[in-house]
């Protein structure tokens, strides 16, 4: 058996040879539009349709155009249908449309409303693209083969107006991307007038901020749209549109962010309302229609909507963010630019694209002008053209013979031969050689115009002007000042509520809130599991554990699922992400951090500690050294501010020791290990601490001690108050 032929490579080779032309392959022929506002794959299909004569042509197949578009872009049929449908004014995706459409193409806004087939659907392009295609075919653009040499294709198109800043574009190349918001075509003909005059125009009053196809309001920040505008990064916030319909006591949402979906929006909501976090929401489904976009969230009486829709805005996609990255290629290279910079390369483009074409109107006038002096000659002496011709023999020579008898080029002589007879007559060659002197003033107009920047300019401005005029549209996304809306706190937009914690030994916990309680049975917990604490509080509240090893986790009441007496409760481990081996032995619970928390200890220490000490400026979740760790802790409690109560320790060799609060003293540090309270005896540990009003005791100054520590009294059951019974001779 012949062993495998191994070759070495360098790993730098392998990724200069096969790797680098795929990435340059991506970023210039796939993911980045260029100056004309396209991908390659738009250009091909838009194209493709142009030469389609689907301008002014009726509705056609999308399935044919898909088929055609092959020619150029050899994909397959899925890719190029999937291009199409965001061009569409159907599918919604384009501040300006560039397909018209008839079918059922989706909508931008929907995750889950799917097209139909391209079997079922018919389009045609949309008027704005005679500004796309206007002169392509005056020799604006250069042209180039496709992948097999068949025909050609443009490698951009001669927009009259800026498209790249036109419309949305999103593409991820390798090892960069780009995200182009849309600006309203209005305002951004007008501002592009205003660079042309100054290239460092400040365009923030012609153009204040993009406009999506979504609408929504536009949370507007200057400084934020002057970094977009200058360096052509930036991030810009939209929040939905809605309207509160007060007799059926719902939020209709007609408006949401480019980028997001009503899909997103309403998981977001449903799990928040399982969560217990939206409360106030009874219902909320997709209401969307051939009206157009429509969630619907019916709201639970005496719920204020604009409260709610500030929580929503927060905790939701109905306030979202466009991160802006205008990375564009410019002659094939990529670049990140801003505002002015990239109309300033169109300005560049366009310039070059109304020269190229006036160049071409001054060649063809000239070869006309050629044509008619050549023509004008004839007039002299039509008789001798005519002689001329009818003494030729051979039909060879008619144009030589021509260009000898009337000392003209050959293209003047083909020309004049191929005059009709029923043309060679004065009034016919005197109306033909009168456009002679206006073709001369006009070649002398276009030169002027080609060799004058101000005039080129001009030019550009009057077509920019006619297109904002015939295209422009109003704004569909409104400009709201960012100062003027006060951002909600968490705390702020979650629902204040009375409630009660249930914590058993076993470790499950139970919110459920004082109204459910009023009407709950008896608690529910696993076999041979206990309750062991109760703490009322609200849904505001913070809520600390305590776990074996010292470590405290922190978290919010209303991070913690609404629970029912029927039900175990949840884990504290996976409401904390712990694992099993850690033990919750105590939980706190505060609204402002008051009072101090008593750790009692197997070794028969107690420690007071501030419960302020817990409390962090950052919002962290773990906090290491929340108590001493040298011997287990066996019971915690909380005091509140200003009240003193008393705690027995129990030993597991049936002693008690008894001691205030006060006799404990107040230690800053989380850790520290406290003063003993209650001493060993024969190796006896603290197996059990209790409030004195629950130990059972009734003569509770026999476990009082003047000094600490102590050994404590033995306990009998006289001090739980059990009466000895005894039977005497006679039975009684």
């Amino acid at each position: 058996m012949k062993k495998p032929i191994i070759q070495e490579q360098q790993i730098t080779d392998t990724l200069e040879n096969n790797y680098m032309p795929y990435a340059m392959s991506v970023i210039i022929s796939r993911a980045i539009p260029e100056i004309d506002g396209l991908k390659p794959s738009h250009r091909k299909l838009l194209y493709t349709m142009y030469k389609m004569g689907l301008i002014n042509g009726s509705l056609t197949k999308s399935a044919n155009i898909v088929g055609q578009t092959m020619r150029l872009n050899p994909h397959g049929d899925a890719a190029i249908y999937e291009t199409l449908v965001r061009l569409t004014d159907g599918n919604g995706a384009l501040l300006l449309p560039l397909v018209k459409s008839k079918g059922n193409f989706g909508r931008v806004y929907s995750r889950d409303m799917a097209y139909a087939a391209a079997r079922y659907t018919e389009v045609k392009l949309c008027p704005v693209c005679t500004e796309l295609f206007g002169e392509i075919d005056k020799d604006t653009v250069d042209f180039v083969d496709n992948y097999d040499g068949s025909m050609k294709e443009p490698t951009l198109l001669p927009t009259t107006f800026p498209n790249i800043l036109a419309n949305p574009n999103q593409g991820i190349a390798v090892g960069m991307a780009s995200n182009i918001c849309c600006f309203n075509l209005r305002e951004l003909c007008d501002a592009t007038i205003a660079v042309m005059k100054d290239p460092e125009a400040d365009l923030s009053e012609i153009m204040p901020a993009p406009d999506f196809p979504t609408g929504g309001r536009l949370l507007y920040n200057k400084a934020e749209i002057d970094e977009i505008y200058r360096t052509g990064r930036g991030s810009i916030k939209v929040r939905a549109k809605y309207k509160y319909d007060k007799k059926q006591n719902c939020i209709d949402i007609y408006e949401i962010p480019y980028s997001t979906t009503v899909e997103v929006i309403i998981d977001k909501i449903v799990d928040l309302v399982k969560s217990g976090k939206a409360r106030e929401i009874s219902d909320v489904r997709d209401e969307t229609d051939l009206k157009g976009l429509k969630i619907t969230i019916d709201l639970k009486r005496g719920t204020d909507p604009d409260a709610l829709m500030a929580k929503l805005y927060k905790m939701t996609a109905l306030q979202d963010s466009f991160g802006c990255n205008f990375n564009i290629l410019v002659e094939g290279s990529p670049m990140v630019l801003g505002v002015n910079d990239i109309l300033c390369e169109w300005l560049r483009f366009r310039r070059s694209c109304v020269k190229r074409a006036l160049s071409y109107d001054i060649e063809k006038k000239s070869a006309k002008l050629h044509l008619l002096e050549g023509l004008s000659l004839i007039l002299l002496d039509i008789d001798k053209a005519i002689k001329i011709v009818r003494e030729t023999d051979d039909d060879s020579m008619v144009v030589p013979n021509l260009m000898k008898g009337f000392n003209i080029t050959r293209a003047q002589a083909e020309f004049v031969a191929e005059i009709k007879l029923r043309n060679l007559n004065k009034d016919y060659i005197l109306k033909r050689t009168a456009e002679i002197e206006n073709l001369k003033n006009e070649l002398d107009d276009l030169r002027k115009t080609v060799e004058s920047k101000r005039r080129i300019n001009k030019l550009i401005e009057k077509q920019l002007k006619q297109v904002a005029k015939k295209f422009g549209s109003d704004r569909k996304t409104e400009i709201i000042s960012a100062d003027e809306i006060k951002e909600p706190t968490i705390d702020e937009t979650i629902p204040d509520y009375g409630l009660k914690l249930f914590r058993t030994r076993d470790g499950y916990l139970k919110k459920i809130s004082l109204v459910s309680l009023r009407t709950s049975g008896e608690q529910k917990v696993k076999e041979g599991d206990e309750l062991v604490q109760e703490v009322e509080a609200k849904n505001s509240s913070e809520v600390i554990f305590f776990a074996e090893g010292g470590t405290a986790y922190k978290m919010k009441a209303y991070d913690i699922p609404d629970s029912k007496a029927s039900l175990l409760g949840d884990f504290i481990p996976n409401l904390l992400g712990l694992t099993d081996k850690e033990r919750i032995v105590g939980m706190a619970v505060t609204d402002d951090f008051k009072g101090e928390l008593i750790f009692c200890f197997e070794n028969g220490k107690a420690a007071k500690v501030p419960l302020a000490a817990y409390q962090t400026k950052t919002n962290r979740k773990k906090l290491t050294g929340a108590f001493s760790a040298k011997s287990p802790m066996v019971e915690m409690f909380f005091l509140p501010e200003g009240e003193q109560t008393e705690i027995v320790l129990f030993s597991d060799s049936g002693r008690a020791v008894a001691v205030k609060s006060d006799k404990i003293p107040l230690k800053t540090t989380r850790s520290t290990q406290g003063v003993n309270i209650m001493s060993s005896r024969k190796g006896s540990v603290v197996s059990r601490c209790v409030l004195a009003a629950e130990s059972g005791i009734i003569n509770m100054s026999r476990f009082r001690t003047r000094t600490y520590p102590a050994v404590g009294a033995l306990v009998r059951e006289s001090d739980l108050g059990i009466e000895q019974i005894s039977i005497d001779d006679n039975g009684r």
